[in-house]
């Protein structure tokens, strides 16, 4: 299973974005909690919800170093002496 998966009527997890995939997420959670699915469609569900959450885990973990990258930039810019223009 990878992030192109699709179940037949949804889109595939990598054409959504962040907000859309994580809500969906909830969505199947709250069903799956309720209780009143039949096992397959519980399977199913189930499987959408593991494609949503690693696509969802592996978003984050870009995030964050993409965060990383940019707080490391800010930190050795502000390290750098600033040329006064004294000689």
């Amino acid at each position: 299973m990878s992030e192109t998966d699709t179940t037949p009527g949804m889109a595939p997890v990598d054409e959504l974005k962040f907000g859309v995939a994580l809500e969906e997420l909830e969505t199947i959670v709250a069903a799956l909690e309720s209780g009143a699915l039949d096992l397959e469609d519980s399977l199913s569900r189930y499987e959408r919800g593991v494609v949503l959450l690693k696509a969802l885990q592996t978003r984050l973990g870009e995030a964050q170093q993409k965060v990383t990258v940019l707080l490391g930039e800010l930190e050795s810019d502000a390290e750098e002496p600033e040329d006064g223009g004294e000689a």
